[in-house]
């Protein structure tokens, strides 16, 4: 294990420390960094976390967004960055920081909107939860692992999910009626297969929920694996029903849903594919497909993070190395991904993309050039159209519009 400076992570390469712009120093334009942002109406109980499917209304004017960094990287920023973006325009204004918070690689919104989460990528992980309403930090909680990266709210907003990079781990831990976090209820380290060509151990990339709600995946890159569980709404207990395998040295990444639910798409970082696959709702059962191709041709590109558009018609791929957005038609209610094409991201390592509540904005979180990029949705043919100029935000490694 190494440092909290990141020599264990994959996950962050060496483009958290080699590759941020080190000139910038905080997510707001004028400089401040704990300047609290006007008040805007609060978001709507179907607002997405970074990884989920937009919903079909937000309020007019500006909107928030809070965007997720590494503290303690060099050019990194002092914790959860807050701006505001014109829903129109996609032009976003920096408006300070909530401070007080580790390395908050990966944000998610509780069902209510009242209640922020972060992880806190470090060997001692962590996850912290925030007061949206005023921006008071409640505390956090230890994930009983390494590494964490990525955290979703299950979606009766009771429990809270996450995964541990480093050791392969996923958690769960209470909500309160507050927001606030309770002990970790339940911890499964994937001990077995064995780990993937070329990794040393498991790797728990992504926690997630599956449409239906009766079922959690875990994504594992270093096992090759999507682990189902059944979680049990009382206590937070999980029971694993079922585990998908990738090809040998895939690397899974991400998982996202088609929102028919019966089909969901995975983005795999080491192979530099995505693949189709089934879903049985009834027993948690995921079949991966064949692996199809990025469109980025030879060469690694690190593929990230695919979104799909709230109607199921078109599906975005985020190719680190390649420094694009792959945008893919999806076909046969959601059996087939036909690549179209890709477009450059306008930013150095495209980490996270996340639709705005509208689907008509679409948010690129670029790592190592410390910026957000966003591009206007065409509804009707999915393509992407550069919005407003690339938005400085330091080691940006997630984007969360509500």
């Amino acid at each position: 294990m190494g440092s909290t400076n990141g020599g264990w992570s994959r996950r962050r390469f060496v483009g958290v420390l080699a590759g941020a712009a080190a000139g910038v120093t905080g997510c707001s334009s004028s400089g401040g960094s704990t300047a609290a942002p006007p008040r805007s109406p609060a978001p709507s109980a179907t607002s997405p976390g970074p990884a989920g499917t937009p919903s079909a209304a937000a309020p007019a004017g500006p909107r928030p967004l809070y965007l997720g960094t590494y503290t303690s990287a060099e050019g990194g920023g002092t914790g959860i960055g807050l701006a505001t973006y014109d829903a129109t325009s996609g032009r976003i204004t920096g408006k300070g920081t909530i401070t007080g918070v580790v390395n908050p690689s990966y944000l998610a919104l509780h069902p209510d909107g009242r209640t922020l989460y972060a992880v806190a990528e470090q060997d001692s992980g962590a996850v912290t939860a925030v007061r949206l309403s005023d921006r008071e930090v409640l505390g956090s909680r230890s994930t009983g692992g390494a590494g964490p990266c990525h955290l979703s709210v299950h979606p009766g907003g009771r429990w809270l999910l996450s995964a541990n990079y480093a050791d392969g781990s996923v958690a769960v831990h209470p909500i309160g009626s507050d927001g606030t976090l309770g002990e970790r209820r339940e911890s499964v380290t994937h001990s077995s297969p064995a780990p993937g060509p070329g990794q040393e151990g498991p790797h728990a990339h992504q926690f997630v929920t599956s449409p239906d709600g009766g079922h959690v995946l875990a994504v594992d890159l270093g096992t090759d694996t999507v682990y189902s569980y059944r979680l049990n709404e009382r206590t937070g207990a999980l029971t694993e029903v079922s585990r998908a395998h990738t090809r040998a040295g895939a690397g899974p990444r991400h998982l996202t849903f088609h929102p028919g639910g019966r089909y969901a798409y995975l983005a795999n970082e080491v192979d530099n594919t995505v693949a189709v696959c089934g879903y049985d709702p009834r027993t948690g059962r995921l079949s991966v497909g064949a692996a199809q191709s990025t469109g980025t041709g030879s060469g690694t590109s690190y593929p990230a993070q695919l979104l799909v558009t709230a109607d199921g018609s078109y599906a975005y791929l985020a190719n680190r190395g390649h420094n694009s957005l792959t945008r893919y038609a999806v076909e046969a209610d959601g059996a087939r991904l036909r690549l179209l094409d890709t477009v450059p991201v306008g930013g150095d390592f495209p980490r996270q993309i996340a639709f705005s509540p509208k689907g008509t904005l679409l948010f690129a979180a670029n790592q190592r050039s410390s910026t957000v990029s966003v591009f206007h949705v065409d509804q009707a043919s999915g393509e992407l159209r550069r919005a407003a100029e690339p938005f400085a935000s330091p080691v940006a490694v997630c984007a969360l519009p509500l």
